[in-house]
């Protein structure tokens, strides 16, 4: 390309078009570099019509940048020796639920459809996370009930599984792959609990013909930013307005349970296809997800931008080196697996100065995230009698992020679906916050607060007296 002349925008290549196997819900930056990159390896490798129509749940930002390419866009893998491109063009369409719900719900019933895979994050499956049941009071949940035209993705799910009943035709498997524990025991249950409201029969049938695999998914991807979308020109000579950008590393562990096992060959892709994820995903949601919340709150609140910068930080080194001590007696590893060495991976990957992964991009939804993440560990190292310095830290730290005002005073941009709740919940003193958090039982069970309260007060103590970065430091010496 020559110097001041505009790339060209980037287009799908020619060729034939596989037939829609997948519809996704919530179909984000994660999906785009994890889901549908499997999908398109499993289809080079063993062929089938395993295309995928995405579903934007709230925006219309991803189906405008991606149509005027004919829904391809660049793949591009941030390696510490540089950054490698791949055009991925699996996506047959992408619907955008508000504008179109019946839209939404016709591709979900279409007969050549037997997947319907989910990236919603948490907060999108309108659940009480401290019980895995369905909030019966939100908002979506309670316009889903009474309308045939849901909001909700638990929504979508019950009224296009009625479609199908009520045409004859099987249910497709719901394939979640948001970082949840059990995620397909709870999708599942989520999913009965509506439609048993709704109709019974229908929640019967589900129950009886309906597939719900678990899965561990896991490839860090951050959010695309302007710097990237000229980076990726640069590289390819192509207009790209939608690239997604991810480490090199992937990993997807699968339960092999589909209706009428149906599937893309996800074996072929790399994926690992396994009778019981419990252990991949216990293992994943705790040592991963767990220390990136971690270093998320208290980088956040030491001034770090991101999570390659935090970990640079020697004291944060050694502190997210402490989390893994006490996470490791709480995680049963899987076959053949080291969790000492996955740890040293961990680091590696977090150390990885080509993955800008933000620390308040992390933060986002912690009221969400904390029960699978933290507190998981914390009720199992109490109930063995281990100490959690560590991570009684990082739960100060998130209540420290959610009240608001950061070390220097200036104000937090809380991005959660109870922030105001938080904020307002939360005192000026550290004893008052943690008292006021902790009796909040959609996060913290009462039984779990009772025992959390003497060891987060001293570590929130300790946070509000000195600061994120000293409290590390003294959790580690």
């Amino acid at each position: 390309m020559e110097a001041g002349l505009p790339a060209d925008r980037l287009t799908r290549p020619d060729g034939p078009r596989p037939g829609t196997g997948i519809v996704h819900l919530g179909l984000g930056a994660f999906y785009r570099a994890f889901g549908c990159v499997y999908v398109t390896d499993a289809m080079q490798a063993s062929g089938g019509d395993w295309g995928i129509v995405g579903v934007s749940l709230r925006s219309p930002d991803t189906r405008d940048a991606l149509k005027p390419q004919d829904w391809a866009y660049m793949s591009v893998t941030l390696a510490p020796d540089g950054p490698q491109t791949r055009v991925i063009d699996v996506l047959n369409d992408v619907l955008v639920a508000p504008e179109d719900p019946e839209a939404v719900l016709s591709a979900m019933a279409d007969p050549g459809v037997k997947i319907v895979s989910l990236t919603v994050t948490e907060k999108g499956y309108c659940h009480n996370p401290a019980t895995g049941a369905l909030n019966f009071d939100h908002a979506d949940i309670q316009h889903d009930l009474t309308h045939d035209l849901p909001r909700s993705a638990p929504g979508f799910l019950v009224r296009a599984l009625q479609r199908r009943h009520e045409a004859g035709l099987p249910p497709f498997t719901v394939l979640t792959c948001d970082n949840l524990p059990h995620n397909g025991a709870l999708v599942r249950g989520v999913v009965l609990d509506l439609a048993r409201r709704i109709d019974p029969a229908l929640a019967d049938w589900i129950a009886a013909e309906g597939r719900f695999p678990a899965t561990m998914v896991d490839r860090i991807t951050p959010a695309t930013t302007d710097d990237d979308i000229a980076q990726v020109e640069r590289l390819t000579g192509r207009h790209d307005t939608a690239p997604v950008m991810h480490e090199p590393f992937r990993q997807w562990a699968v339960q092999d349970d589909f209706v009428d096992g149906a599937r893309p060959d996800l074996v072929a892709a790399g994926a690992q296809m396994v009778d019981d994820v419990t252990a991949f995903e216990d293992m994943k949601l705790r040592m991963l997800n767990g220390t990136h919340s971690a270093l998320a709150y208290l980088g956040y609140l030491a001034g770090h931008e991101t999570i390659s910068d935090t970990v640079a930080d020697p004291v944060f080194a050694a502190y997210v080196r402490q989390c893994w001590e006490e996470i490791m007696p709480a995680v049963a590893a899987p076959p053949g697996i080291s969790l000492p060495d996955y740890a040293d991976a961990l680091f590696d990957r977090y150390a990885n100065p080509a993955i800008r992964h933000r620390t308040w991009q992390i933060a986002m939804d912690g009221s969400q995230k904390l029960p699978q993440r933290l507190l998981g560990t914390l009720r199992e190292n109490i109930a063995a009698g281990r100490e959690s310095p560590a991570l009684c830290l990082a739960v100060a730290g998130w209540m420290r992020y959610v009240a608001g005002t950061d070390e220097t005073g200036g104000t937090i941009d809380v991005r959660d679906p109870l922030a105001d709740l938080l904020r307002d919940t939360a005192t000026d003193a550290a004893p008052g916050t943690v008292t006021a958090l902790l009796s909040l039982e959609q996060i913290f069970p009462a039984d779990l607060a009772a025992h959390l309260a003497a060891p987060v007060t001293e570590a929130a103590s300790l946070l509000w007296s000195k600061s994120a970065r000293a409290a590390a430091a003294e959790v580690t010496s």
